[in-house]
């Protein structure tokens, strides 16, 4: 199978194209030995082979966005790789190099770096109306001519318009393309190689000849843009201005932080009630075909506490999840998310990181699932990793529950404070966390001078958008589901053994305390007596809320056989069910330092392992190294930070 690369520079619209052109027959996955991913997928090319009588299909990849073949990152390496056949990864058959009409110097340096390796290579050009628009459009036959009779043809990104012009130049372009003059075949092209010393000191050594013939191409086109002031300088003005940037850029957050949290809440409401109501009647109503036995026995159990409860689980992520992508792909075909990388590169710096990394760490605190879809916003493969992991640490919404109980059961009356001490605390981990790695994991990551090509505004196409939402959601089910599903299962299969006579029977436990799931928090129990909680039940719920958040009170009351829904103004006032367990639970393991250990399982939970399905997306982005690297981090922060909290505090309280 013939394959193709498509290369271009940052923010050309490449990608957009990529997915026009195949639609949903696309997969992501990491390039050999890294983190930074890459976009492979088949392509159908209609027209009849003259030898088979039958359609082509050829390979395409997306690369990573690079201004020239000399990388300054990991990814810009990846892209290097891929039209080199370093790395493992194989030489392509024809290179698809998409030039910005709007910024034509550098994408024809970029051009000139491509076609000196010797690959057939053809010019897609976008961007085209906005050069019209500014009174610098570039004809393609004109631009064909001046590259010596290379195939240009313009393509927009987000219709998909000129799609298939561009596979019939591709067609036609495996058999070669035309050299342009003032160009020369790099003799190391053909050589298996991939030092990248003699790639770099390639890259240098023509500079200056690569320089001059992209003047004259630009000469030749007789390209001139328009002086005069455009739409998007007016609007930069404010959007990119030092005080009012900031104050829009912070409103954006809030209305991106609302829609994930607001306008996701009722969709999953009705996901995890009515939904669930359906499928447990219709489960019910088709095991009762089979008999009493059937109906109530662990077939049961297993398909709707444990199946059925795992998709669920899944499902009720994805109003989430789309919320979050349609806004970020909202926000980066607008041309937003240039200009607030801009706004906040300054407050990020510190971290190593640049201002693009402020958005999804502010949207962890809303969900951490969809706040580390938001890395992908980030250039560089290695700041994606470094945000991932603190991300984790961002005390997501589901988090809030469990600060809620425990706040009104143990200060009743500074419940409030007691919650905003703990966000607090979360920013404060964060900041300190990002500092531990910068000069660990990540000892090499310097903060770069931020280098931003701004594109000019413009409207998202309501097709392409919706093209974008469903791709990003089908990855995640589909890197995700089972991992999450899996786990469930084995939660469900731990609760459903007794391990006493008088237990009761398989996936019928009468007390969760007296199955494997119990004697699994008995045995972990322990490990909390320095922290002061070291009692079955709040070992049970941290292990519960491994799964999700949401769920530990749900596991608390369960455990203490309290009444969750009926205890809740109890709750609110300290004097419920559940909080009279808990104070006296807490006081027991701590010896009388109740408030001391209720702040100390507070800190935990805050810092320890995300939910599974994070994990799983983590693991999905950036393999399963960096998920156990995350995982065991947060496990080891939250522990340290509960024991030092309860050691001090127990001086107090």
């Amino acid at each position: 199978m013939k394959r193709v690369v498509f290369v271009g520079n940052p923010n050309v619209g490449k990608s957009s194209m990529f997915n026009a052109l195949l639609g949903a027959k696309t997969r992501t996955m990491n390039a050999p030995g890294t983190t930074v991913s890459i976009t492979c997928g088949r392509y159908r090319y209609e027209k009849e082979s003259a030898e088979s009588g039958k359609p082509l299909f050829w390979q395409f990849v997306d690369t990573p966005g690079t201004y020239s073949l000399l990388p300054m990152s990991p990814d810009e390496q990846v892209a290097v790789d891929a039209l080199t056949g370093a790395s493992g990864m194989p030489v392509p058959d024809l290179v698809v190099v998409v030039l910005d009409a709007t910024a034509m110097s550098r994408s024809l340096y970029l051009l000139s770096m491509v076609v000196e390796l010797g690959l057939p290579t053809v010019v897609a050009l976008t961007m085209d109306d906005l050069a019209l628009r500014n009174g610098c459009g570039v004809d393609p036959n004109r631009l064909s001519r001046l590259l010596d009779g290379m195939p240009v043809v313009v393509v927009d990104g987000r219709t998909g318009k000129g799609g298939e012009a561009l596979a019939d130049a591709i067609a036609d372009g495996f058999s070669g393309t035309p050299v342009p003059h003032g160009l020369r075949i790099w003799s190391g092209a053909t050589d298996s190689s991939d030092s990248t010393d003699e790639i770099r000191a390639w890259s240098e050594s023509r500079a200056d000849a690569r320089l001059n013939w992209t003047a004259n191409i630009l000469c030749g086109l007789d390209v001139h843009a328009d002086e005069r002031v455009t739409v998007s300088d007016r609007i930069d003005r404010v959007l990119l201005h030092p005080v009012f940037g900031i104050i829009v850029f912070l409103a954006v957050l809030f209305m991106v932080f609302q829609a994930t949290t607001a306008l996701a809440s009722p969709m999953q409401d009705w996901i995890d009630v009515t939904f669930r109501g359906w499928c447990t009647n219709g489960i019910d109503r088709l095991l009762g075909l089979f008999g009493p036995a059937a109906d109530g026995g662990w077939l049961r159990s297993l398909t709707v506490d444990g199946l059925l409860d795992g998709i669920i689980t899944v499902l009720t992520f994805i109003p989430t999840m789309g919320i979050m992508f349609l806004l970020l792909s909202m926000l980066e075909d607008s041309g937003y998310m240039a200009r607030a990388a801009f706004v906040m590169d300054r407050a990020m710096r510190a971290l190593g990181l640049d201002g693009r990394a402020f958005l999804p760490i502010i949207v962890g605190f809303g969900c951490n699932l969809p706040a580390l879809a938001a890395t992908r916003t980030l250039p560089d493969s290695r700041q994606r990793v470094l945000t991932g992991m603190l991300v984790p640490f961002a005390a997501c919404s589901a988090r809030l529950s469990v600060f809620l109980v425990l706040a009104h059961a143990f200060f009743p009356k500074y419940a409030g404070l007691v919650v905003f001490l703990m966000y607090v605390a979360s920013v404060t981990v964060i900041l300190l966390v990002g500092v531990l790695l910068r000069h660990t994991m990540f000892r090499g990551l310097e903060p770069e001078p931020l280098m931003l090509a701004l594109p000019a505004y413009q409207c998202p196409r309501a097709v392409q958008l919706v093209r974008s939402v469903l791709l990003r959601l089908w990855g995640f089910i589909r890197g995700a589901s089972v991992i999450i599903i899996a786990m469930i299962m084995v939660l469900w299969l731990l609760q459903g053994i007794p391990m006493k006579a008088d237990a009761g029977g398989f996936a019928h436990v009468d007390d969760v305390h007296d199955s494997a799931y119990g004697v699994l928090a008995d045995t972990v129990a322990p490990v909390f007596a320095p922290a002061g909680f070291d009692d079955w039940h709040a070992s049970a719920a941290l292990i519960t809320g491994f799964v999700a958040k949401e769920v530990v009170v749900g596991s608390m009351s369960q455990s203490y056989h309290a009444d969750e829904s009926g205890d809740t103004a109890g709750n609110r006032g300290g004097e419920g069910t559940l909080g009279q367990k808990l104070r006296v639970s807490f006081g027991r393991s701590s010896h009388g330092h109740g408030r001391a250990a209720a702040i100390a399982f507070l800190l935990f939970t805050l810092a320890y392992t995300p939910c599974l399905a994070t994990v799983a997306e983590m693991r999905r982005q950036f393999g399963t190294r960096v998920a156990a690297r995350s995982v065991l981090l947060s496990l080891a922060v939250a522990y340290v930070i509960a024991v030092v909290a309860f050691q001090l505090l127990r001086l107090v309280w």
